[in-house]
C-alpha cells in the first residue's frame, strides 16, 4: 500500500466522482474520519477524509490488499451507509455559516433601529 497526503477534501471529491465508489465505511457527522472504498480502471482507492488528522489517499496493490483493508477499516470505525448524493464540501458550510452570520447581524440592526 502507498499513501500520499492531501490536503484537501475537494481532490478527494474530484476523485470520488471520477470512480467507482465500491463502499463507504464510517461518518463524518458521528465519528472523526470516513474512508471511501474506490476503483479507477485498474487502481483501488482509499480515500480517507478526517476532521482530526491528515487526509490521505491510500493505493492497494491488488484486490485482495484493497478488500483487507475494507474488512479492517469496517472493524475499526463501523459501516455507514453510501449515500451517492452526498457531497463533503467544507467550502459550502462555510458559506452557509457567513449567511447566517449575515443573517444575524441584520436581525441585530433592525433591532437598534426599533
Amino acid at each position: 500500500m502507498e499513501e500520499v497526503e492531501v490536503s484537501s477534501w475537494l481532490t478527494l471529491d474530484a476523485l470520488k466522482k471520477a470512480s467507482e465508489v465500491v463502499e463507504t465505511v464510517g461518518n463524518l457527522q458521528t465519528g472523526h474520519c470516513q474512508s471511501v472504498f474506490c476503483v479507477i480502471e485498474d487502481d483501488h482507492l482509499e480515500l480517507l477524509y478526517c476532521d482530526t488528522a491528515p487526509n490521505a489517499i491510500r493505493l492497494y496493490e491488488d484486490r485482495d490488499e484493497f478488500d483487507e483493508a475494507l474488512e479492517e477499516r469496517k472493524e475499526e470505525v463501523g459501516e455507514a451507509p453510501f449515500d451517492e448524493d452526498e457531497e463533503l464540501d467544507l467550502e459550502e458550510d462555510e458559506d452557509e455559516e457567513e449567511d447566517e452570520e449575515d443573517l444575524e447581524e441584520e436581525d441585530e440592526d433592525e433591532e437598534d433601529e426599533d
